[in-house]
Order: C-alpha cells, then structure tokens, then sequence
C-alpha cells in the first residue's frame, strides 16, 4: 500500500469534515482549529476519528482525541499511524 501524501492526507479530512460536520472543503488547511475556525463540536470529532480510522485502516488512540485542536494534529497522527 502506498502512503498517502500529507495533502492527500488533508484533502481525505477535508471530505470527512464535510460529510460529517458540514465543514466547506476548501476551509480545510493545516492550520486550521477544528473548534474555533472549523465549528465541530465534541460529538463531530468523534465521528470524524472513526470515519479517519476506517477510510486509512488505521487505530487512532482516543485518549489523544482531546489533544486533536487543529487539522494538523489529525494529519500528525494519521502519518504516524501509517508510517508504523
């Protein structure tokens, strides 16, 4: 399997940010703050975390998910995942 580029890698979280919360794709940047900025609440997050996890194949620890502020934290953790 090929590792995705991290645009690729923010480009699949613009999509899930839009299929779960709404969120307009192209107001998804890495500096972007997923709260503040991007309006998802607690309960979009969660369901972000799950729809990430099955669209990579990967596990996204859930204790981590609070530390997740911004959509690089999310794009950090995906590459990690992937990587290992």
């Amino acid at each position: 399997m090929t590792i995705p580029t991290r645009e690729d890698i923010v480009a699949q979280l613009a999509e899930i940010l839009h299929e779960v919360a709404g969120v307009v794709p192209a107001d998804v940047t890495e500096e972007k703050s997923l709260v503040e900025e991007l309006d998802v609440d607690s309960l979009a997050m969660a369901e972000v975390i799950v729809v990430a996890e099955e669209r990579f194949g990967i596990a996204l620890p859930e204790e981590e998910m609070k530390d997740m502020r911004r959509v690089l934290d999310i794009v950090l953790r995906v590459e990690k995942q992937l990587a290992s």
